[in-house]
């Protein structure tokens, strides 16, 4: 407790010293309660005790709770010092009362009382420790009790600099408890002409309360734009002889110019060219004092510099539209590059990552490529090289990636194992984006598997074999590479799973080589067998059968292969089953037969890259923007997505002669029934849960996959009405409607039979999953639903807070006498709690620009799927739930909307921008919104939609 003078408050130092003295925590106890005791009989003796001593008991008593000890008195004595004009005891009173009174204390009546009366009072130490005092606090209480007094202090002419300055900061802790205490109208213009005040300590504290203000609503706050360029410009021009009080080591007010540097970042480049050029020659004095020698040689004067200076440089590159700061700064970080200083290093990295996605600095920043690459392998910290790794991922193009990447496979063998998971995915990317020759890709992917095969996950094997299968040119390369890596003796299982499947599917290419002869590649590949797990087993069995339709010499072995016991009779289900169906399909079926449920894979569906979104997802805001070329876009391939040729169907128990009639009244014409889909048997059953809606018979022999009828949830994306789910025996309709946070479905089931269905339910999968994302209030249905007949489910739903994907219904019946099962897709997306805004042109732009950091935008190119028709297009936006807004893009054709998604938490503004290109039929689809998953989700939404 600091002392003040001429006031020492011996017994509590002594008791301090007492409890120091202690020798064990009984001890330590046994003299609290004693002191607490004499504490609680001063208070309720007879004697009055005057303001030195009520002040040494509250004292003893916050020393105690500071210990962790619960104080259930002297509150009341703590709230009459208040009262005190002596400075040390209504310092003490404030200071217990900010950390022990509850803001719902019966005490908070008088304590709002005694500050009011302090903040009236011409004694500016007293006005300020009362300001502290609510500051300290900060609750809706003292935001709605002192609302109209702090505001009127700080505009006020005849208040002191020091109590202004108090004013700002208590206001802004206020603002952020309670963002309705500011007032508007004129109050704005008066809070903003702070930033023109005398005294440099008021202007500091009023631009943190603006920055905040700004980032709520900046075009009310517009005005600060040229009196902080003002302000900012004649404290980088002055000596700092001309602002002694505020220059630090040298500096004049660093800390005031990081933060006007700050406020700016908030608006595009300032419209009026007078503001505009007074900017730009603030900025080019802060890089010219760069250049200059230091004036001291302490760690102080480099530190509050080099904060100016890389402010500075965020501005510019926030700006983005000088070409020649751009540049300037690339060069002054390029110098930092070879200091000495390590957290120089670090930040010149990462401020140069951001320099290089832009178009004027973009060539600047790769004149650094050699410095930045003897960063990633030289650098002793860490960090440093991560951000070495970032900077050469963000600087790559055409004409330096194949460099880039095999500097960074070099470099995989020996880097630390906290960055190599996220090396793999960049070098993916990277080898993806800029693969102009397609064997040279295969090949850098063949290398990441082999030199770091345990960080290669799944999505970067599936997506090598996608795009080998998709590009004829590249098959047999593959086939023969592949080849080759599986005669290594220690061999990456990844490696073995992308053998198996390329080798499958195109190992006839090779197969006329003796080297590489059938039986070689069965051997080679059989041989890694006994070391793999069940799911690489499982793949290398799809493998094997394959081999039956491409090399019937090998089809005796394969066969036996399939016969033996450890497979057989495997204890993995989905080996037994692989084994046993596999045998029969190559004994029993034909070789007309064999060529057709064997097949090779057909090409994929051209989608983005998940690659991608994995590396966002595991460094979320750090991921420069990458778009990946549409040429290499496709998905994943997953067991419950592709359709294959390799296995059998079994047709489930289900009637074959029902019409596809509407059962329900619905406009929407009904889902297509009866396509079978085919397992993919190179796939991976043991990876990712199956999003599809199937119809399952639970009695009946294990087959490859059940029947499984067409079904597209997304369908509701951009409508509330239609059939959500449709096969031989049910019809599923759903009718919604949705107001801000808030939503009701109608589900409708329909019975297509001649047969009622028994022990029918419907409730939804996991509701623990969705506690805290959405609240669902699900009514029960009628356990029979008789033929023909249809029933209604009412379902009521409130969004707490933003989420992804959609949650899902769990729907169970008997139908004559056989289980059935069906699992959907509720359509209650994010987009469904949207409300339309109005904006005009300027405040959307200004609002797009405010929202253009990396953890606030999400950004996706794709392809148009079903024709380039802009009426369609408009349509879909219009059912999506934002505003469109007409004539504020300056390109026509291109769509921009505004919304807000309400939630019982929070409310998240959002602005999307979707522009089509007719001639390369493909769409570029931007969202930005104050939160990055709303972004995203908003994004995967929208992109199956056109």
């Amino acid at each position: 407790m600091p002392a003040v003078r001429g006031d020492g408050m011996r017994g509590l130092a002594v008791f301090i010293s007492d409890i120091r003295n202690c020798k064990s925590k009984e001890a330590e106890v046994k003299r609290i309660n004693k002191e607490l005791a004499n504490i609680r009989s001063k208070f309720k003796g007879d004697k009055t005790l005057d303001g030195y001593q009520k002040k040494k008991y509250v004292c003893k008593l916050l020393f105690i709770f500071l210990l962790g000890h619960d104080i259930d008195f002297g509150h009341m004595e703590a709230v009459n010092l208040l009262s005190s004009n002596k400075y040390s005891e209504k310092q003490i009173g404030y200071l217990f009362i900010s950390v022990l009174v509850n803001t719902n204390s019966d005490l908070i009546k008088l304590i709002i009382q005694s500050i009011k009366n302090d903040l009236s009072s011409r004694n500016p130490i007293h006005v300020n420790l009362a300001m502290q005092c609510i500051a300290n606090i900060g609750s809706k209480e003292m935001a709605e009790a002192f609302g109209y007094d702090i505001p009127k202090l700080l505009v006020s002419g005849d208040t002191m600099d020091v109590v202004k300055q108090s004013a700002a900061l208590c206001l802004l802790r206020l603002f952020r408890t309670s963002q309705e205490i500011i007032p508007g109208g004129e109050w704005t213009s008066r809070i903003v002409h702070l930033l023109n005040d005398q005294h440099l300590g008021v202007v500091t504290a009023a631009a943190s309360l603006i920055d905040a203000l700004v980032k709520r609503n900046p075009d009310e706050y517009k005005g600060c734009i040229s009196l902080a360029v003002s302000r900012l410009s004649r404290i980088v021009t002055s000596s700092y002889t001309d602002l002694q009080d505020y220059t630090y080591y040298f500096v004049p007010a660093p800390w005031l110019s990081v933060k006007l540097l700050r406020l700016l970042q908030n608006y595009t480049p300032p419209e009026d060219p007078g503001v505009r050029g007074r900017l730009n020659e603030c900025l080019e004095t802060i890089l010219n004092k760069a250049q200059e020698p230091p004036k001291s040689k302490k760690v102080q004067h480099s530190n509050a510099k080099n904060a100016v200076l890389f402010e500075a440089i965020s501005l510019i590159i926030h700006n983005d539209s000088e070409p020649n700061l751009l540049v300037r700064a690339c060069n002054q970080l390029g110098q930092f590059l070879s200091n000495r200083e390590t957290n120089l290093r670090y930040l010149a990295l990462e401020s140069m990552c951001l320099l290089a996605t832009s178009e004027f600095s973009h060539e600047a920043v790769k004149k650094h490529q050699e410095v930045v690459i003897l960063s990633m392998k030289m650098e002793k910290d860490v960090s440093v090289r991560q951000q070495a790794v970032d900077l050469l991922y963000a600087m790559c193009d055409r004409t330096n990636a194949e460099e880039i990447v095999q500097e960074m496979l070099n470099y995989l063998e020996t880097a630390d194992y906290s960055i190599r998971e996220e090396m793999v995915l960049k070098v993916a990317i990277l080898a993806e984006k800029y693969a102009t020759d397609y064997t040279w890709y295969v090949d850098v992917i063949l290398n990441l598997i082999r030199i770091a095969g345990d960080y290669v996950s799944e999505e970067v094997w599936h997506r090598v074999i996608q795009i080998v299968i998709n590009r004829d040119d590249v098959q047999g390369y593959a086939a023969k590479t592949v080849f080759e890596a599986l005669q290594a003796p220690a061999c990456h299982e990844n490696m073995v799973k992308v053998g198996g499947y390329i080798l499958g599917e195109f190992g006839n290419l090779i197969a006329g080589d003796q080297r590489s002869a059938p039986v070689v590649q069965f051997q080679l590949l059989h041989s890694k067998y006994h070391l793999c797990s069940p799911m690489t087993r499982a793949l290398l069995l799809s493998t094997y059968v394959k081999f039956v339709n491409l090399f019937p010499e090998v089809k005796t072995v394969v066969q036996d292969v399939f016969k033996q016991h450890s497979n057989l009779r495997s204890a993995d289900a989905e080996l037994q089953q692989r084994a046993s169906e596999y045998l029969q399909l190559s004994i029993i079926a034909s070789t007309d037969v064999l060529a057709t449920v064997l097949e090779e894979m057909p090409s994929f569906p051209e989608r983005e890259s998940s690659i991608l979104a994995v590396l966002k997802k595991k460094k979320p805001g750090r991921v420069p923007e990458n778009e990946i070329r549409p040429a290499l876009t496709h998905s994943i391939p997953s067991s419950d997505t592709t359709t294959n040729h390799n296995s059998n169907t079994h047709a489930s128990t289900v009637p074959a002669n029902n019409a596809a009639t509407d059962l329900l009244g619905l406009s929407t014409p009904p889902a297509s029934t009866n396509v079978g889909v085919l397992l993919d048997v190179l796939g991976d059953n043991y990876s990712a849960t199956n999003n599809n809606t199937t119809t399952t018979t639970q009695q009946q022999i294990p087959t490859v996959q059940q029947q499984q009828n067409l079904y597209n949830p997304k369908k509701f994306v951009c409508k509330n009405n239609g059939v959500l789910f449709e096969n031989d025996l049910i019809q599923i309709g759903v009718k919604c409607e949705f107001r801000q946070n808030l939503g009701r479905l109608g589900l409708f089931y329909g019975n297509k039979t001649s047969f009622p269905l028994q022990s029918f339910s419907a409730g939804l999968i996991n509701p623990s999953d969705w506690i805290s994302k959405l609240s669902l209030q699900i009514k029960p249905v009628e356990p029979t639903l008789e033929a023909g007949a249809q029933i209604q489910q009412m379902v009521n739903v409130e969004c707490v807070e933003d989420y992804t994907d959609a949650p899902s219904m769990n729907i169970t019946f008997i139908y004559n006498n056989v289980p059935q099962k069906l699992v959907i897709k509720l359509p209650i997306f994010i987009n469904k709690f949207f409300e339309p805004t109005e904006m005009n042109g300027d405040s959307f732009f200004a609002r797009w620009k405010n929202l253009g950091g990396n953890p606030q935008k999400s950004q996706l190119i794709f392809r148009a799927t079903q024709g380039m028709d802009l009426t369609a297009t408009r349509t879909k936006l219009s059912g999506f739930g934002m505003q469109l807004l007409d004539g504020i893009d300056p390109n026509p054709d291109n769509f921009v909307c505004a919304g807000i998604v309400h939630t019982r938490a929070q409310q998240i503004g959002c602005l999307l921008r979707l522009e089509p290109n007719r001639q390369a039929q493909m769409y570029r689809l931007t969202v930005r919104s104050s939160k990055e998953t709303v972004s995203q989700e908003i994004c995967e939404l929208l992109k199956d939609q056109f």
